[in-house]
C-alpha cells in the first residue's frame, strides 16, 4: 500500500462500521414498512436516477429489480456476526462500530424483548472476547413501527421514549461498553426524511425538517445527560458529516459562499458541542464551490457517482482540531467500489491524511471504515458495495477483498508509540 514509514498512537482504534438495519437482517421497522410499499417504484426509477453513473452497467440488472430495494436478510449479520468478527481480527482491526436496533430491542411500546437483549449480550460478549472495542451507535436512521405512528422525532414529546430506550441499553449493556453515538447524522437524516422526502417517512417540509432537527439536538443532550448520569467513563458524541468545502477560485461570491457553506454544514456541531466528549466524523466528500453552487472535479468518482478527494480528510481534521479542541474519531469513512479497483488507494491516502493531522497535534483517537460488509444501503438497496468483505447475497459467504488484506498488511507493520 505505502512503504511511507507511518506512526500513530499506541491506543489507536483501528476499525470498521456497520448499522443494523443495513446489515443484520430480519428487521421490522419503519424502514422495512417503507421499502416494500416503494420497492417497484424505486426499481422503474433506477435508470433514471443512476443510468449516467459509469459503472452503471455493471450493477443496472440488480437494481432494476424490486427485490434489490427489499432488505429482508440484509448482508446476514445477525445470525453470522461471530464470522464476521473473526474477520475483524484477521484484517487487524481491534475496533467495530455497530448499531442497536431499536425495533428489535423494543418491538412494541413498553415491551422488551428478551430474546434481543439476549442476543446483543452475546454479541458484546464476543467481541470482548477478541478484545474488540465497541463504538455503540443508538440512533442509526431506524425506528420501531410503533414510534414512527406517533410521530417519530417530529413531536418533542416523543422524545421521552428514545431517552428510555437509552437508558435501558445503558442498564444492560453499559458495562461492555464506553464510547457511545447517541445519533447518527441528523443533518442527513432530516434532508432525506423531510426535506427532500426521499426516506420514510417520505415528508417534503421545511418546517417538519427543522423541526425534527432541533428534536434530534434535544434528544442527543438529554440522552448526553442521561449517559452521564449513570457514569462518567461513557465517552459521548454524535456522528456528524462534515464536508471539506473550499472555493474554487478567488472571486469574492465563491469565496463567500464557500464560507457560508462551512458554517451551515457545522452548524449541528456547534449546537452540541457542549454536550459531547469527542467529535465523531463521518467523512466521504469534499465540495468544491464556484459561485454559489458546487461544482467538483471528479477526477476520481465512486460507484454512486460522489467525487473522492481523501487527501482532503486532513484539513477537515486540522479545522475541527484548531475549533473545537475536542478529540476526534472517524466513525465512518469509505466509498461505493464493486470492482475493488479504487478502495486500496482511498484506503492509502485516507490514511497518509491522518498521520499528517496527527504530526499536526491533532487528538485522532480512531478510523471506522465504511463499511465491514457490503450492505443494505438504504434507497438505493444492495447494489452499492462499501464493504471490505465482499458478500455474496445468494450465499452469505463473506471474502476479504484485496484492498482490506492490503490495509491489514499495513496495520500490522505501523510504527506505534507517539
Amino acid at each position: 500500500m505505502t512503504k511511507t514509514k507511518l506512526r500513530f498512537p499506541k491506543k489507536f482504534m483501528w476499525g470498521a462500521s456497520v448499522s443494523a438495519h443495513q446489515v443484520e437482517g430480519k428487521n421490522n421497522n419503519q424502514w422495512s414498512v417503507w421499502e416494500l410499499e416503494n420497492a417497484k417504484s424505486l426499481a422503474a426509477q433506477a435508470s433514471y436516477q443512476y443510468g449516467d453513473l459509469e459503472n452503471w452497467p455493471v450493477f443496472a440488472g440488480q437494481a432494476k429489480r424490486p427485490e434489490n430495494y427489499v432488505s429482508g436478510l440484509a448482508s446476514g449479520h445477525l445470525t453470522h456476526y461471530e464470522q464476521d468478527f473473526d474477520h475483524l481480527k484477521k484484517l487487524n482491526l481491534n475496533s467495530f462500530r455497530f448499531s442497536i436496533e431499536w425495533s428489535r430491542l423494543e418491538p412494541e411500546e413498553g415491551v422488551w424483548s428478551i430474546e434481543a437483549i439476549e442476543h446483543y449480550r452475546k454479541y458484546f460478549a464476543s467481541l470482548t472476547k477478541r478484545n474488540i472495542t465497541p463504538i455503540v451507535t443508538l440512533f442509526h436512521f431506524s425506528l420501531p413501527v410503533w414510534f414512527a405512528e406517533k410521530g417519530g422525532f417530529a413531536s418533542k414529546s416523543n422524545i421521552a421514549f428514545f431517552t428510555r430506550f437509552v437508558e435501558k441499553v445503558i442498564d444492560e449493556f453499559g458495562r461492555d461498553m464506553k464510547w457511545i453515538i447517541t445519533i447518527n447524522e441528523p443533518e442527513v437524516y432530516v434532508k432525506e426524511s423531510y426535506f427532500f422526502g426521499h426516506w420514510p417517512p417520505a415528508i417534503r417540509s421545511k418546517w417538519q425538517t427543522f423541526r425534527v432537527h432541533q428534536n434530534l439536538l434535544t434528544a442527543h443532550k438529554r440522552a448526553a445527560k442521561i449517559i452521564h448520569g449513570k457514569n462518567r467513563r461513557f465517552k459521548v458524541s454524535m456522528a456528524y458529516n462534515i464536508a471539506h468545502i473550499y472555493a474554487g477560485d478567488n472571486a469574492k461570491l465563491s469565496q463567500t459562499s464557500a464560507w457560508l457553506f462551512e458554517k451551515f454544514s457545522l452548524y449541528t456541531l456547534w449546537r452540541s458541542r457542549k454536550h459531547i466528549d469527542f467529535i465523531g466524523l463521518n467523512y466521504y466528500f469534499s465540495d468544491r464551490i464556484y459561485g454559489y453552487r458546487i461544482h467538483n472535479p471528479n477526477q476520481h468518482q465512486s460507484d454512486l457517482g460522489w467525487d473522492m478527494q481523501p487527501d482532503n480528510l486532513q484539513h477537515v481534521l486540522e479545522y475541527l482540531n484548531e475549533t473545537f479542541h475536542l478529540p476526534i474519531i472517524i466513525t465512518e469513512n469509505g466509498l461505493a467500489d464493486a470492482t475493488d479497483q479504487q478502495r486500496q488507494w482511498w484506503l492509502t491516502r485516507t490514511i497518509q491524511a491522518m498521520h499528517q493531522a496527527i504530526d499536526k497535534d491533532v487528538e485522532l483517537l480512531g478510523y471506522m471504515h465504511w463499511s465491514l460488509l457490503d450492505n443494505f444501503e438504504w434507497d438505493k438497496g444492495r447494489w452499492p458495495r462499501f464493504g471490505l468483505l465482499a458478500v455474496d447475497y445468494a450465499t452469505m459467504e463473506r471474502a476479504p477483498r484485496p484492498s482490506a488484506l492490503a490495509l491489514a498488511r499495513l496495520i500490522k507493520r505501523l510504527e506505534v508509540g507517539k
